[in-house]
C-alpha cells in the first residue's frame, strides 16, 4: 500500500437525507441504524480502515451533533491518532469564493468546496466513499490497481435491474473496464451497473476539473451554487472523457438504503441472509457498540428469524425484524416484518407490522400499528415511520408518516 500522505479518503456523510422523511428530521442520515448495533456511517470508515488507510476525513453538514458523540473523533476505528488519522470537516464560511464555502449542492460540488484542503494536504491519490451505503469490500487492491495504471478516476460498480438503475447513475464500460458513458439517474437505463459512489481518483486531475467546471457553469446558477451538483451530472462525465476513467465491479452485497423502502428491503435481505457484509473475520464492520447486557428472552417470547441487540427484553412475539438495542417488546405483543430502534416499548397487546420506528418510540397498548404487506419488495406505501420520542396508540394505516414527538395515543 502507499505510505502515509499518499493516500486521502473521504467520507461524504452530510447529505440531508430528505428521503427518509421523519427519521432524519434530527439526525444525519449517516447515523441511522444497520442490522440492530451498526449505523451505516460503519461500512465505509470500516473499509477504509481495512484499507490501511492512515489519513480519514469526515465531511458532516446536516446534524452534525447527531452523529459526532457516535464518531466519537474516529476512536472506535483507532483514527484518533497524533499524526493523521480522523478530521472532521464541516461547512465554513468566508474562507474564499462563494462556491467554495457554505453548505454543498450536492457530493461533486462538495469537493469544490473542499479544494482547498484536498489541495493543502497534498496526497495524490483521493478517496470518496458515501456514508448512507451497506458493503463491505477490499479496497487496498483497487487503490493499488488505480495507481498502477495511472488512472484519473476508478469506480466501483454493482449490478441491479434496470428499473432500480433509474433512481442511480448508471456506467457504461468497455470490456476492459474502461468508462465510455454515464446516465444520470435515466428515465430509461441503458443497463443495470450502476455507481456505488465509492472512487479512487487522482487528486490534481479532480480539482483541476472542477475548477474549469465552475468557470464554465459561472452565470447559470445564483448564489453560492457552482451548478457542479452531484458526481455523476458534471464531474465524472468530464474525467471519462480523458479515456482514463475505469469502472470495477465491487464484489458481494451493496445496497443505496436512502429511501424508507430500500432501508427496510436490506433489512430484509440481511435477515434472508443474501447479505455478506458480516461474513468477513479478516475485515469486520467496526461500530461504536453500546454499553448493554445481554438481551434477554423471557419464557413466553416467540422469536423467529430475527435479529435481537443487546439490552433488549422480549416477552412478546418477534418476527421477520430487528430489534435495536434496549427495545421491550411486552407479553401479547407482537412485531412483523419491521425495524424497531433503540429502546423503543411495544407494549401488551400491540400490533406493529411492516413499520420502522425511531428511537424511543412507545406503541400503548392494544394500538395496531401498519398492516401486512401487499408486495414481496418492500414499498414505500406499505411503510409506517414513525419519529423518534413519538407516543404511538390506535391505529396507523400501511404508509403512515408520524413526526418526531407525535402523540396518537389519546
Amino acid at each position: 500500500m502507499p505510505r502515509r500522505g499518499e493516500v486521502l479518503a473521504l467520507v461524504q456523510a452530510g447529505g440531508q437525507g430528505g428521503r427518509m422523511d421523519v427519521l432524519t428530521r434530527e439526525r444525519a442520515k449517516p447515523a441511522l441504524p444497520y442490522g440492530g448495533v451498526h449505523r451505516l456511517v460503519d461500512f465505509a470508515l470500516s473499509a477504509l480502515v481495512h484499507a490501511e488507510l492512515s489519513d480519514v476525513w469526515v465531511s458532516l453538514e446536516y446534524q452534525v451533533t447527531s452523529i459526532d458523540d457516535y464518531l466519537s473523533g474516529g476512536r472506535p476505528w483507532s483514527l484518533d491518532r497524533n499524526r493523521g488519522g480522523f478530521r472532521r470537516m464541516v461547512p465554513q464560511t468566508g474562507t474564499g469564493p462563494a462556491t467554495e464555502s457554505g453548505f454543498a449542492h450536492g457530493n461533486g460540488d462538495l469537493l469544490l468546496r473542499m479544494s482547498a484542503d484536498l489541495e493543502s494536504f497534498g496526497a495524490p491519490t483521493l478517496v470518496v466513499c458515501s456514508a448512507d451505503h451497506v458493503f463491505n469490500t477490499d479496497l487496498a487492491p483497487v487503490i493499488e490497481r488505480h495507481v498502477a495504471e495511472g488512472r484519473v478516476a476508478t469506480v466501483l460498480t454493482s449490478e441491479l435491474t434496470k428499473k432500480d438503475a433509474s433512481d442511480n447513475v448508471v456506467v457504461l464500460a468497455g470490456s476492459d473496464g474502461t468508462i465510455t458513458g454515464v446516465e444520470h439517474k435515466p428515465t430509461r437505463p441503458s443497463s443495470g451497473t450502476v455507481a456505488t459512489e465509492i472512487f479512487v481518483y487522482d487528486t490534481a486531475v479532480v480539482l483541476d476539473t472542477l475548477r474549469q467546471l465552475r468557470v464554465e457553469l459561472a452565470g447559470e446558477q445564483e448564489d453560492d451554487d457552482s451548478g457542479i451538483g452531484d458526481f455523476g451530472e458534471h464531474l465524472l462525465p468530464r474525467l471519462v472523457e480523458t479515456g482514463k476513467a475505469v469502472a470495477e465491479a465491487l464484489p458481494g452485497y451493496w445496497k443505496d438504503v436512502g429511501q424508507p423502502a430500500l432501508y427496510l428491503q436490506a433489512h430484509r435481505d440481511l435477515l434472508a441472509e443474501r447479505v455478506d457484509v458480516f461474513d468477513h473475520p479478516g475485515r469486520p464492520v467496526i461500530s461504536h457498540w453500546p454499553d448493554r447486557p445481554a438481551a434477554r428472552l423471557r419464557r413466553s417470547a416467540e422469536c423467529h428469524d430475527s435479529m435481537v441487540s443487546p439490552g433488549c427484553d422480549v416477552a412478546g412475539e418477534v418476527v421477520g425484524s430487528v430489534l435495536g438495542p434496549g427495545v421491550v417488546v411486552e407479553r401479547g405483543a407482537s412485531v412483523h416484518d419491521s425495524v424497531i430502534m433503540e429502546d423503543c416499548v411495544i407494549r401488551a397487546g400491540a400490533q406493529v407490522r411492516t413499520s420502522v420506528l425511531d428511537e424511543r418510540c412507545e406503541v400503548v397498548q392494544d394500538a395496531r400499528i401498519g398492516a401486512e404487506p401487499s408486495a414481496r419488495v418492500a414499498r414505500g406505501d406499505d411503510i409506517v415511520l414513525a419519529g423518534r420520542d413519538s407516543r404511538i396508540g390506535g391505529e396507523v394505516a400501511a404508509g403512515g408518516r408520524l413526526e418526531p414527538g407525535s402523540d396518537t395515543s389519546s
